[in-house]
């Protein structure tokens, strides 16, 4: 009997107690309308809003072989949230996403079989092909989104439509390779992964997405943030 695949979420989360059970809920219809083996890692940073208290309740509900939560001490940076994560990971594939519902689950299946069609490395969701898109943010938002992946994608030539998406399923084995190599933190975390990908000769598909604006809570991205994002493009150029 072939044993089924099973795909590992890894959710990194801050002040994420509103949001926390609608995603949980709509991953776990998603996984077993569809008959797919998942398992959720709730990696939280310390959050002062409650979310542990949240995550455990979803543990009581779902039960410990479909949620694990294992939190940190404090906000300690989104690429070494996956590094914690991955640590629990069972699963032979992972999936991240944000946790705060701007990704919604539904489009899940259509990255398994995107990953299945040609045994894809990584599957990523882009904004910014096919019928993509986002939905919530003013323009000034989309504008630097938009000139952020074009800035990347001129510099860099990754291959990739949207290279600070963050809704993506890896092979387990390949992630932990890519995030070996990756010395990016917070938002340059993202585009780097995909420009790692690409020099180690992973194989990336695409699936068109349409990105939410939170649903509750306020955004993280400032404006620190973007200048980090500029300084990290012209770090991977002149190092990858």
């Amino acid at each position: 009997m072939v044993r089924q695949d099973k795909y590992s979420v890894i959710l990194p989360t801050y002040n994420e107690r509103r949001n926390l059970p609608i995603l949980v809920y709509l991953l776990n219809k998603t996984f077993t309308e569809h008959s797919i083996d998942w398992e959720v890692i709730i990696v939280d940073d310390n959050s002062p809003d409650g979310t542990q208290e949240i995550a455990r309740k979803l543990i009581d509900i779902y039960g410990a072989d479909h949620i694990q939560l294992r939190p940190r001490a404090g906000k300690l940076g989104l690429g070494t949230a996956y590094v914690h994560g991955l640590q629990y990971v069972t699963g032979e594939f992972v999936i991240i996403m944000d946790a705060d519902f701007s990704h919604h689950p539904e489009a899940i299946p259509e990255f398994i079989a995107k990953q299945k069609s040609q045994n894809f490395d990584i599957v990523t969701g882009t904004r910014y092909a096919g019928d993509g898109g986002v939905y919530g943010w003013d323009f000034k938002r989309k504008l630097i989104s938009r000139g952020a992946n074009f800035l990347a994608t001129v510099v860099l030539r990754p291959n990739v439509s949207d290279l600070t998406g963050s809704f993506r399923l890896y092979k387990t084995p390949v992630l932990k390779k890519i995030i070996e190599v990756t010395q990016s933190k917070g938002y340059v975390f993202q585009m780097e992964m995909m420009v790692r990908a690409r020099s180690l000769g992973f194989t990336v598909g695409e699936v068109p997405i349409s990105f939410v604006d939170r649903l509750y809570g306020e955004s993280k991205l400032g404006g620190d943030e973007i200048v980090q994002y500029a300084k990290g493009v012209w770090t991977l150029f002149t190092s990858v």
